[in-house]
């Protein structure tokens, strides 16, 4: 939809039924009814396809790695989706998979991995990592007894700029490890400036990247970046839970790791791999896939691009509405009480979260209050040890943080600005009062 006050445009009518339509409880909850969820940077909405996918091959006795029909069936839904996830997904042409449980896991085995095999005295990350890539990083470092240098943020932008990274990089760093979003404030980082940076000081520095946070909401491209592994996790992603995945550059899925002594060295996979949750990474391409504006002949990756940067456009004017207003509703920048942290007015820096306070009310109440309004949010603070390095930081004591999803309207933004405004108006009357007394 357009609308000239808007630098960004919304999903049509049409297409914003599409998204609603294909994915559950986008409006409700299954047993309490009517709400907005602005909570998917905790776990996406689940796209239908999606689950059915899961639940159609859960329901199969067949062991994949066999030669009757079923099996070597199973064995193309595999395939199919291993070239999604490399080639479409991450843009490689020549990477190789490794997956687990959880992307956590896979952050942890690639940091230990690449400290064990690769020569170096330091191993440089950022501050604002998730623990479970920082935590990894640490692990691995002093399993080696390597130092661990941690690029600094700006708590201005919310962001770890290049030069900061490379800084700290030098001709004995074993490997670099840098989000591409975070997952408190959306601000995405240049991991292309970052690695050539890093790579002028040390040429071939193995370079990962935790993508968890950005990969729902914008196009990677994990060549162009030239990154040695990128990690995300489907439940993130509009799927499924119990999966993680990671794409390996040729070098990195040399180097010596666990593997059946009988499989090729570059072969990460270890056990009887789960037809379902590759079937429903495929379901959610194919989603994607269907948002863009390519016609349905046209390559897989490329519609892939075109329907990803759709999605983005409709999130950015989300993001827009929420800091500037809809219409007549004032947006989180001017209402009165509220302070927007790490605020950037460059959106094609940020993806949709958005981390605020409401002046007189603490963030775990505030986050009540706007259950108690039926919108759902989640608070970041100090005392968990989710948020706690990164906040401080930042210097943030805490805030709430809202991650609305492409599936969310303009009206729900508007629901939320209003409701927003009326909780930081009763938090200054309640401020008046008690000063009155």
């Amino acid at each position: 939809m357009s609308d000239e006050r808007y630098r960004y445009a919304l999903f049509s009518d049409e297409k914003m039924r599409k998204a609603r339509d294909s994915f559950f409880w986008v409006d409700s909850d299954p047993e309490s009814g009517e709400r907005i969820f602005f909570e998917n940077s905790g776990g996406s909405f689940r796209l239908k396809k999606a689950v059915e996918a899961k639940a159609r091959y859960e329901e199969l006795p067949d062991c994949p790695e066999r030669t009757h029909e079923r099996a070597l069936e199973l064995q193309a839904v595999q395939r199919r989706a291993e070239d999604d996830i490399l080639r479409v997904i991450c843009g490689s042409s020549c990477a190789v998979l490794d997956c687990a449980l959880t992307a956590s896991q896979l952050n942890f085995k690639l940091a230990e991995v690449l400290a064990e095999n690769v020569p170096g005295t330091n191993i440089v990350t950022t501050v604002l990592e998730h623990p479970s890539a920082f935590d990894a990083a640490a692990y691995a470092a002093g399993k080696t007894g390597m130092e661990l240098r941690v690029a600094r943020a700006d708590p201005a932008t919310g962001r770890i700029e290049a030069d900061e990274i490379v800084r700290l990089v030098d001709g004995d760093t074993c490997f670099l490890s840098v989000m591409y979003a975070s997952n408190i404030t959306g601000s995405v980082m240049d991991i292309g400036a970052a690695v050539r940076g890093a790579r002028e000081k040390k040429p071939g520095l193995y370079c990962i990247c935790d993508a968890v946070q950005h990969a729902m909401h914008g196009v990677m491209d994990m060549d162009a970046l030239g990154l040695d592994a990128l990690v995300f996790a489907p439940y993130k992603f509009f799927s499924t839970r119990g999966a993680g995945y990671a794409a390996l550059s040729p070098r990195m899925s040399l180097l010596r790791h666990h593997k059946l002594a009988g499989k090729p060295a570059g072969v990460w996979e270890l056990g009887s791999p789960t037809p379902s949750n590759f079937a429903a990474v495929s379901a959610v391409v194919d989603y994607v896939c269907s948002m863009g504006d390519e016609p349905e002949t046209s390559e897989r990756r490329i519609r892939f691009v075109s329907g990803m940067k759709a999605i983005r456009e409709h999130e950015t004017a989300l993001y827009e509405r929420m800091m500037d207003g809809t219409g007549a509703q004032k947006g989180l920048r001017g209402i009165p009480g509220v302070r927007v942290f790490c605020d950037d007015r460059d959106l094609s820096r940020k993806d949709l979260i958005i981390a605020f306070a409401v002046e007189g009310v603490g963030c775990a109440e505030l986050v009540s209050r706007y259950a108690a309004e039926r919108i759902t949010v989640y608070e970041r603070v100090r005392t968990s040890i989710y948020s706690a390095r990164m906040l401080e930081a930042l210097g943030i004591d805490g805030c709430v943080r809202v991650s609305p999803l492409h599936c969310n309207t303009e009206a729900e933004v508007g629901r939320f600005l209003a409701v927003t405004e009326k909780l930081a108006k009763d938090a200054a009357a309640g401020a008046s009062s008690g000063r009155d007394r």
